[in-house]
């Protein structure tokens, strides 16, 4: 009806049309992919079996994709802090969610290990949203094979080391204990892991022992404290850069204060906050090589109003993924 005006089809708001992450296009299959050249992929990896408390991670990576205010088309949007448009620097694509069995770890496991290495034979840097933390046992798998096994460094943000032996009795998978098995498994070297945010009551003093055993290094809360974020953020940075050719980021929202993201499956109090986390997400992304990412453990059943949690979670994602624009235009300008 003329008399309401012109319509303006090319553009939409956030609450209109399929819910992609930054409302990016959609590959759905493996050639789509392709077609669409990636230099990143937006994976979901819906699994909450291996959670030991809360569920309703499965649901993480629909709550993070339907965050953030952004309509379409995206390309406007602009981090104010780096200069940069990411959407006109990077291509990014949404390649749906690995197609995760409720019944099954093992088989959902291997879908997002058959995921993740689709999404790098493209040529792209996979972004994972979970799920429990347990899915970074496959999907770093998949990146240390396609760059070699002790080439690829871990950097993980967590309130919890993840290295526990079993999982309630002999269960070997959990999302307490990936961190382990990717060491046992020589895809990534214990020296090559830097953890930061760890506090609380978990795991027993001899999962440390065993981590200083194999030369993992990390930070806790209380060095945090004693020393100041930064400080600690300068030491992980340059223990990241220590080695390894290749970073996978890897980040549990547990790691920040359940004040900023009371949305997760094993809240502990104590941690840091918000524009902490951007912050080291864009130290880290702006730093290294990186190569693949995860934000794990969203729990939207469990979000505050407003959806904190999924809020944050995106932009974490958005902060890793305006990083490597900006090192882009860097190098494109050298």
């Amino acid at each position: 009806m003329e008399q309401f005006g012109t319509v303006f089809s090319e553009h939409q708001p956030p609450f209109v049309g399929p819910a992609t992450f930054l409302r990016a296009p959609y590959a759905g299959t493996v050639d789509e992919l392709n077609a669409l050249k990636p230099d990143v992929a937006i994976l979901g990896a819906p699994v909450d079996i291996g959670a030991t408390n809360r569920p309703g991670a499965r649901l993480g990576p629909r709550a993070i994709r339907h965050a953030g205010y952004f309509g379409a088309p995206n390309t406007d949007l602009y981090h104010i802090g780096l200069r940069v448009h990411p959407t006109r620097v990077l291509r990014i694509v949404d390649f749906g969610d690995a197609p995760c069995p409720p019944h099954s770890l093992e088989m959902a496991h291997a879908a997002v290990w058959t995921k993740v290495t689709q999404a790098l034979q493209a040529g792209a840097v996979p972004i994972i949203l979970g799920g429990d933390h347990s899915i970074t046992q496959p999907a770093a798998t998949a990146v240390a094979q396609q760059y070699g096994f002790g080439r690829v460094g871990v950097v993980h943000l967590d309130a919890h080391p993840d290295t526990g032996a079993f999982s309630y009795g002999p269960a070997l998978l959990g999302h307490g204990t990936p961190m382990r098995r990717l060491i046992e498994s020589g895809a990534v070297p214990g020296r090559n892991f830097v953890q930061v945010g760890l506090r609380g009551y978990w795991p027993p003093g001899r999962a440390f022992e065993w981590m200083s055993a194999h030369h993992m290094r990390w930070h806790t809360m209380a060095e945090i404290e004693d020393r100041g974020f930064d400080a600690v953020l300068d030491d992980a940075v340059a223990e990241a850069c220590d080695g390894p050719d290749f970073t996978y980021l890897s980040i549990d929202v547990d790691v920040l204060d359940p004040a900023f993201a009371p949305g997760t499956g094993t809240p502990e109090p104590g941690g840091i906050s918000s524009a902490e986390l951007l912050r080291a997400v864009r130290r880290i992304a702006s730093t290294v090589k990186l190569v693949a990412m995860d934000v794990v453990e969203v729990s939207p059943p469990f979000d505050g109003p407003g959806a904190i949690t999924a809020e944050v979670a995106h932009r974490t994602v958005l902060e890793a993924v305006s990083a490597l624009a900006w090192s882009r235009r860097q190098a494109d300008t050298e």
